[in-house]
């Protein structure tokens, strides 16, 4: 592979979920805020959208890593194919917190739920359910959540529920069927792909996590076309810089240039084949490396004032930056 060739040790445009590797741009950084608020200080129901690839299934798992690591008493269970029955949604949300209800009547089950509830709650802690996918949930789920989070107490929700799924989950809400389940959603956060400066500097970021040093393959004008044809979703800046990579490697450029992100966005159809006669042909040789410019990431002439959240936020980068300093002594 191209490890060696670019001085990597691990793969930096890895599609899993690798905590090793968030990156928390701005919009991710306010969802995760938002999602983080709502378990908290108990809300109730949190409902995060986007577009597709562009981060929400990291959000719900960097929030769970945090409230683990944090030692928070919170129990969370999620549901990441909500393509279910009602009972099958009840025997999920059961097993995942651990639920132990050998009946299979309806009725005990939900005592067996409202019961563990109660007791996390009376212990200090807080119960969260996660739906990923949201979008795909049945309009007769949807009202079974309502019902689930209609337990509370006189002072607060037992059920924390964090609805995570791709726009059209917000015209699903505005069926005049689901008014009751809009009505309470407290808290929303919609996630927005990235801007080309955001594009560069998560790119920076994934490769400093895989052990790059050093000035980055990708020059200013290559984020460009990355940006151009992934739209800003880290889904799609992912493909084409492993593609990139990939075809540096296979012509011995460690310059990423245009044309080659270019070429990687054609082999994974974000991109028409328009390339010249003489551009593909440098593609096909394998010409010597050259420099390559730096990225330089940009920061705001003003800073806000850091809420509690901002720093446990800025707490968790630099507990990451510490491992990878131990990993690669």
């Amino acid at each position: 592979m191209y490890y060696s060739f670019f001085h990597l040790k691990d793969e930096p445009f890895r599609l899993t979920n690798d905590p090793r590797f968030l990156h928390l741009a701005e919009p991710h950084q306010a969802a995760l805020k938002v999602v983080l608020e709502g378990i908290l200080y108990r809300k109730g129901l949190v409902m995060v959208t986007g577009p597709i690839g562009t981060g929400k299934t990291t959000v719900i798992h960097t929030a769970m890593r945090f409230i683990s690591a944090k030692k928070t008493r919170i129990s969370s269970a999620l549901l990441f194919n909500p393509v279910l029955t009602r009972d099958e949604f009840l025997e999920m949300i059961l097993e995942d917190f651990e639920v132990n209800c050998p009946s299979a009547s309806k009725s005990r089950r939900l005592i067996a739920f409202h019961q563990m509830l109660l007791e996390t709650q009376r212990g200090g802690g807080t119960a969260v359910l996660f739906i990923d996918e949201a979008h795909l949930l049945s309009t007769e789920l949807l009202e079974e959540i309502r019902l689930l989070g209609n337990a509370d107490t006189c002072q607060e929700k037992l059920l924390q529920v964090i609805l995570c799924g791709q726009p059209e989950l917000l015209a699903m809400m505005k069926r005049r069927e689901l008014n009751a389940l809009q009505q309470r959603i407290a808290a929303r956060a919609h996630l927005r792909p990235l801007s080309v400066a955001e594009t560069g500097d998560y790119v920076a970021a994934r490769l400093r996590a895989a052990g790059f040093q050093g000035s980055s393959p990708f020059p200013a004008h290559t984020l460009e076309v990355v940006f151009r044809y992934s739209g800003g979703a880290p889904r799609l800046i992912n493909l084409i810089c492993e593609g990139c990579l990939t075809l540096g490697f296979r012509t011995q450029r460690r310059t990423i240039q245009p044309e080659i992100a270019e070429e990687a966005a054609v082999s994974l159809g974000l991109a028409q084949q328009t390339l010249p006669a003489e551009k593909k042909a440098a593609l096909a040789a394998s010409p010597s490396a050259s420099a390559s410019a730096e990225v330089t990431a940009t920061t705001s002439a003003g800073e806000e004032q850091k809420t509690v959240l901002d720093m446990l936020i800025e707490a968790m980068k630099q507990n990451r930056m510490a491992a990878q300093q131990v990993h690669r002594s």
